[in-house]
């Protein structure tokens, strides 16, 4: 457990897991390019702390970006036994209890449940030691992490709602672009609960609170999947063993976290229109596009007096978010399996896949069409319902070594007859699909076939698993992936990123020779039916580079690093 993000930034510092900067470093942008060449280091680089911001507040970035850094956030060794945990609850809750014997060796887990629980913090809150009720977001040091984004953007808000019906809390994370020095925007999608709440509320004035910073477990579970229903505030007090302290908001009827850097609240008007909100250089890699969004009216903020503003950046894989993908992966998988694909023994989300356009499944087989079957179960399984292609495979394969996962699509996936393509939700930010929100999806069977499904069959000599062309002519893959004339063929890292990204499965998909072509090029806005506008790359500008690389001496990073934009230079603005 730490009490606020200073504690957690001198741990890291202990551990040799963070650098501080005292090199003047502009929130706009400067800041962003800095991390994104640390980031991207192997292993996730260092968490990074900007201490001359140009405004009161330090800058952390980064803080997640490791599997270490995020097992100290959690307070674990490993994240099998965070999974393990999760799985005895859920087994221990879920079973019949038939004797009073029985029903009494529950008493423990319920009394553990109860220290889990979020309580009330008693006495001066540290979150509201400094209070600002003339707010003035200009005072933090928001950043601008692209040259083509809207302007700057609150990236790792904890955004508070309640039910109007059932007065539950939900924790969830939404951008927020700042308007003026008291509005933001309010980037919630209509899937996402703070939406929902939203939209049941009946008054004008909606209640919202942001929290920033505090215990970096809050950032995790902002992120979690969680069931609707569950507050992230138990889960937080269930990983680090102990209550989660709330204390009421100085001018909205909610609660916040006691131990949080910065507190924003403010309310959302029902009679007021949307605004344009966006574009934003996303998670995908690619600007998610302007659009309409609420807006944020802010009547408070307050912060601790010694308060550090995290903050995270998303752009083209990887960044920090993969390692929040690893550690939920891990967590994550016993509670889906137990409780919907007794069958699926492991789930893995390649980076490249940005979180939800690609992941690998292994299934314990034992009848016809139970690959399909898995597909189906996971698209219906919260955040999965957005995933794009799904690959599933037998149990003795290794999903996580990528030659051999290739390997094993060469020997057992015939592309007519082991694709299976359908349609459903897809993420908002997902610029391919048709319209937005909607597109297609597929589903590569690479299990060993049984006879009820075509039996074996034999590879043809020198195929390839997966090959990326310019041309339609070029097909030497299974499945052959398409780029623009100016991508790289030989880099798989981002041909997968690119063939997630660019591809809708249904519209952008044919058979020729029996193979797969998959046309992940650039879209026309008015061609071949594609009616969306097409995004461009996250990119750094060529003046923040230049910037950058003339200051890297004084920055204290140790050798130069090489802005990433370089690998699409011909894009560079």
């Amino acid at each position: 457990m730490f009490k606020n993000l200073k504690e957690f930034a001198d741990f890291l510092e202990s551990k040799g897991e963070l650098i501080r900067i005292k090199e003047f470093t502009d929130p706009v942008m400067e800041i962003a390019e800095i991390t994104d060449r640390v980031s991207k280091e192997p292993g996730g680089g260092k968490a990074l702390l900007f201490e001359n911001t140009g405004t009161s507040y330090p800058v952390l970035t980064n803080m997640l970006g490791s599997e270490s850094r995020i097992k100290y956030a959690l307070g674990i060794d490993s994240f099998e036994e965070v999974s393990d945990s999760m799985q005895s609850l859920l087994q221990a809750v879920m079973k019949q209890r038939g004797s009073l014997f029985e029903k009494l060796r529950l008493l423990p887990l319920l009394k553990d449940a109860a220290s889990w629980m979020p309580k009330k913090h008693k006495g001066v809150a540290p979150c509201q030691e400094v209070i600002l009720y003339q707010p003035d977001l200009d005072r933090l040091p928001v950043l601008q992490c692209w040259p083509e984004d809207g302007g700057k953007f609150i990236t790792l808000p904890l955004v508070h709602t309640k039910d109007p019906e059932t007065g539950m809390r939900n924790l969830g994370m939404y951008r927020m672009q700042v308007f003026t020095k008291d509005t933001t925007g309010m980037h919630w999608h209509r899937h996402k609960t703070g939406a929902r709440h939203f939209e049941k509320f009946r008054g004008d004035k909606f209640p919202v609170a942001i929290a920033i910073g505090g215990d970096p477990i809050y950032t995790y579970a902002a992120t979690a999947p969680l069931p609707d229903g569950i507050d992230e505030y138990i889960l937080a007090g269930f990983l680090r063993k102990k209550s989660v302290k709330l204390v009421d908001c100085l001018t909205q009827p909610l609660q916040v976290p006691a131990d949080c850097d910065f507190i924003i609240e403010g309310y959302v008007s029902k009679s007021e229109g949307k605004v344009v909100e966006g574009p934003f250089g996303d998670h995908t890699g690619f600007y998610s596009l302007a659009d309409l969004y609420p807006k944020l009216h802010i009547t408070s903020i307050s912060h601790r007096k010694d308060a550090i503003y995290p903050a995270t950046l998303v752009g083209i894989p990887p960044q920090e978010d993969k390692y929040i993908a690893i550690a939920t992966e891990k967590i994550f998988l016993k509670p889906i399996q137990f409780t919907m694909v007794p069958e699926m023994l492991d789930l893995h989300l390649p980076e490249e896949g940005v979180g939800h356009n690609l992941a690998i499944a292994k299934i314990s087989k034992s009848y016809p069409g139970q690959g399909a079957k898995v597909a189906h179960a996971l698209w219906g399984a919260g955040q999965m319902m957005f995933n794009k292609i799904l690959i599933v495979v037998d149990e003795d394969i290794d999903i996580r070594n990528r030659e051999e996962l290739y390997d094993t699509i060469i020997r057992n996936y015939l592309p007519k007859r082991d694709t299976h393509f359908g349609r459903g939700p897809m993420d908002v930010l997902d610029h391919t699909s048709p319209v937005c929100g909607y597109g297609g999806k597929m589903l590569i069977d690479a299990t060993v076939k049984l006879p009820e499904e075509g039996g074996e069959h034999k590879a043809e000599p020198g195929i390839k698993a997966i090959h990326y062309t310019h041309s339609a002519d070029d097909l030497k893959g299974l499945i052959n992936v398409i780029l623009d004339k100016n991508e790289p063929l030989d880099d798989d890292y981002t041909g997968l990123w690119l063939w997630g990204s660019n591809w809708d499965p249904v519209r952008d998909s044919e058979f020729s020779g029996g193979k797969l072509v998959a046309d992940s090029r650039a879209k026309i806005t008015g061609k071949d039916g594609f009616t969306r506008e097409w995004p461009g790359k996250a990119l750094a500008s060529g003046a923040i580079i230049e910037a950058v690389d003339k200051k890297w001496d004084k920055l204290g990073i140790g050798p130069f690093i090489p802005s990433p934009s370089l690998k699409f230079s011909k894009e560079i603005k």
